[in-house]
């Protein structure tokens, strides 16, 4: 594959708290066991927020997946970074290296700017890897890839559909998704990634955060349509090769059989 043609990286990342972390940070004094800090400080937030969710400084990622989109807006490839050893500070140092190596390509996430770019660029800082040409410190900060609104570099399907935060969307990618009649959210939700990493079930997260992308693919590709970049003809027979490829690959990636097996194809309007 010519990394010339590559010209979007579809991403989504899984993660799980730093339980260690949490016991230096938060309870410095109890010398708590890894797991023993995650369950206290879940505890607390759930009483506070009522929601257990970590925030992501306290996380590392253990699921990386990307589909490779060429120019043409084609789906070329999907992987799970490290595949299948999933180490934290490999799948981090494939993320970014990858990212220069394709070129640079334009990034595309949904949240990814509130969540996942801000966990990968904390685990390059702990990791202790350098990613000056996405940081770019001496270029005016409007030309800076990681500047908010330079949607060149990284396309926010959740900033185009909210006009940068100024509205909120309540559903999510599983609501996006299923305006287009994808599958959004089946057997596993966000909110389980911890739980299922803790019983070692790294297949099912990776398999989870397959779909994710698949999603936000299709997400990205009718925000195309409503941008100008693509006619809907053309965006619903890249849907259709989509579907086809994904039955060829669906051999040696049974998830893709799941995600199928929950297609819904769009009901178009203006053919009824």
């Amino acid at each position: 594959m010519a990394n010339e043609s590559i010209q979007y990286l579809i991403f989504d990342v899984e993660s799980v708290a730093d339980g260690d972390l949490i016991s230096r940070v938060r309870y410095p004094e109890e010398n708590l066991p890894g797991d023993e800090a995650i369950s206290r400080y879940r505890a607390e937030l759930l009483d506070k927020y009522n929601s257990d969710f970590i925030p992501y400084t306290f996380q590392i990622p253990v699921s990386v997946v990307v589909g490779k989109v060429d120019t043409r807006y084609r789906l070329m490839e999907i992987v799970a970074l490290d595949e299948p050893e999933f180490r934290p500070h490999i799948i981090t140092k494939h993320f970014w290296q990858g990212w220069e190596a394709y070129r640079q390509p334009t990034l595309v996430s949904f949240n990814g700017r509130t969540f996942d770019i801000p966990l990968l660029e904390l685990a390059a800082f702990r990791y202790g890897l350098s990613v000056p040409r996405w940081f770019a410190p001496g270029a005016r900060s409007y030309e800076q890839p990681r500047n908010r609104y330079n949607a060149s570099f990284h396309l926010d399907l959740m900033e185009v559909l909210t006009n940068f935060g100024a509205s909120r969307f309540t559903g999510g990618l599983n609501l996006a998704a299923n305006l287009l009649g994808k599958p959004g959210k089946m057997d596993v939700q966000g909110s389980m990634v911890q739980d299922l990493y803790a019983q070692g079930a790294s297949q099912e997260i990776n398999d989870y955060c397959r779909c994710d992308v698949l999603d936000t693919y299709f997400t990205f590709l009718r925000a195309q349509v409503m941008l100008g970049e693509l006619e809907l003809t053309q965006e619903q027979q890249i849907v259709l090769e989509t579907k086809q490829w994904l039955e060829e690959k669906s051999t040696e990636t049974t998830v893709y059989q799941r995600y199928l097996s929950h297609w819904g194809d769009w009901k178009n309007p203006w053919e009824e």
